[in-house]
């Protein structure tokens, strides 16, 4: 009785091993797959925290109290008027299709983390280039939500030292990153917006293509008139991108019509998409679109298998660049796919807004309607129920363009009855687009000219 006991034990003792094993095992090569993962990425070695100013640092210069307190300061973006408290936590309501609880990763607080579109198809070189997408991106781990906010990138801001050196340089938002990279870009945004961002992430946007294409594509509402110029951006899209040019199918209607039809749209057909600003609203639909395209893509990679997954990571990671750490982008890619990001957490900056022709300004551009005004409505947006107060910086800025432009508060009212945050008209739904029409088939009846790329007709940058 007594050896076969001892066998019964050395074999229980054999079982817990193997799975102990077997656990350790795939743990491991989960290890080594993150890390491999990791390594395709571009970390910017040379980016230099110490150029990036942010809101708390500069006010304190100036005399400000104490803008956060660090155990309640939002990890990469804090207020910078009053001491945050931190909203109650609200866990997200399960998948109704499962009656699970949401999974606790332990992530707590808010993180703010600046997002840019690089085009980088000419001098392929991420320095000396504008920004052609600017984000900023809030992830609020206590409610487990994602929040976009698209910088126009025509708004007249400061932006910081000019090409000679000269500083409170006022033009474009978009230039920051030409004249000093990504800190002087994080600068321009932490100063302009009351924000402490010190963490980016650049894309070229032949990542957002080729993720898209390896992903399978996104379903898209387009009209008549978004799919004219879909196909001219395209025709430049397609090529930078290494793909094939593939126009979309023009439906039996015409460019009055606001009739939307659905498409499956291929990688450079959805980028080429969200590249689109020759319609009514102009950058503001742009920056829209982009967001439309964003969070559909997320939808994509939230059902991917891992297969699928693994092959576009290969492919796009290569083409990402960013400041952060490993270890904290390995702590929240998994838990961020399960965070939602609904069509009313996203919004564009400025709120109220007017457009200069040059003939204020001497360039065109987006004027803020008032700047004070907009940053306290966007710290609203992004932290509601959090007390804050514009800095005496966002104050100098705003009085400024008030005193260049004329556009004070008595503008505020007039100025938003014009705006609708770039909004997507909601159109006439009509279904499917006809079968023919749909990408990724060949033999399409394209109309006659409407495919033809015409740099002197349009500027399809």
């Amino acid at each position: 009785m007594t050896p076969q006991r001892k066998r019964k034990k050395r074999r229980g003792l054999l079982l817990a091993e193997l799975v102990i094993l077997a656990v350790l095992t795939v743990a491991l090569f989960g290890a080594v797959w993150v890390n491999h993962k990791l390594s395709l990425v571009n970390y910017d070695k040379d980016f230099d925290p110490t150029k990036v100013k942010t809101a708390t640092d500069v006010n304190k210069k100036t005399g400000e109290e104490e803008v956060v307190p660090a155990e309640t300061e939002q990890k990469s973006g804090a207020q910078a008027g009053q001491p945050v408290q931190t909203p109650a936590a609200t866990p997200a309501p399960a998948d109704s299709s499962q009656n699970t609880e949401p999974v606790d990763y332990g992530l707590e607080g808010v993180e703010m983390i600046a997002l840019v579109g690089l085009d980088t198809r000419i001098t392929e070189d991420y320095d000396g280039e504008n920004s052609d997408t600017m984000m900023i991106c809030c992830i609020n781990h206590n409610t487990r939500t994602i929040k976009l906010i698209s910088l126009y990138r025509d708004t007249f801001l400061n932006v910081g030292e000019d090409y000679y050196g000269s500083p409170d340089y006022y033009t474009k938002a978009n230039e920051a990153y030409n004249l000093g990279g990504a800190a002087q870009f994080l600068s321009m945004l932490n100063l302009n917006l009351d924000l402490n961002i010190t963490e980016y992430v650049s894309v070229e946007f032949k990542a957002l293509a080729t993720a898209i294409e390896m992903l399978g594509g996104i379903d898209v509402d387009l009209s008549y008139l978004e799919i004219l110029h879909l196909n001219n951006y395209n025709i430049e899209t397609s090529e930078a991108c290494g793909m094939e040019y593939i126009p979309v199918e023009l439906p039996p209607t015409d460019e009055t019509d606001p009739t939307t039809f659905t498409y499956h749209l291929n990688g450079s057909q959805a980028v080429s998409y969200a590249r689109i600003r020759y319609t009514d609203g102009f950058d503001f639909r742009r920056t829209s679109r982009q967001r439309v395209v964003l969070t559909k893509l997320k939808e994509k990679a939230k059902s991917a298998d891992m297969i699928s997954l693994n092959n576009m990571l290969n492919a796009v990671l290569p083409l990402v660049t960013t400041n952060m750490d490993s270890a904290k982008i390995l702590s929240m890619a998994v838990p961020i796919l399960s965070y939602s990001m609904t069509p009313e957490d996203q919004s564009g900056f400025p709120f109220v807004h007017l457009e200069d022709d040059a003939s204020i300004t001497g360039i065109d551009c987006v004027l803020p309607i008032t700047l004070e005004y907009n940053v306290t409505r966007l710290h609203e947006f992004l932290l509601p129920g959090v007390e804050y107060y514009p800095s005496s910086t966002v104050l100098g800025y705003s009085d400024y363009i008030i005193s260049m432009t004329g556009y004070d508060e008595s503008f505020i009212e007039p100025a938003s009855q014009l705006d609708d945050d770039g909004a997507l008209p909601a159109g006439v739904a009509a279904g499917s687009a006809p079968a023919a029409g749909e990408s990724g088939e060949t033999g399409s009846d394209y109309a006659e000219g409407t495919g033809e790329y015409d740099p002197a007709a349009q500027n399809y940058d």
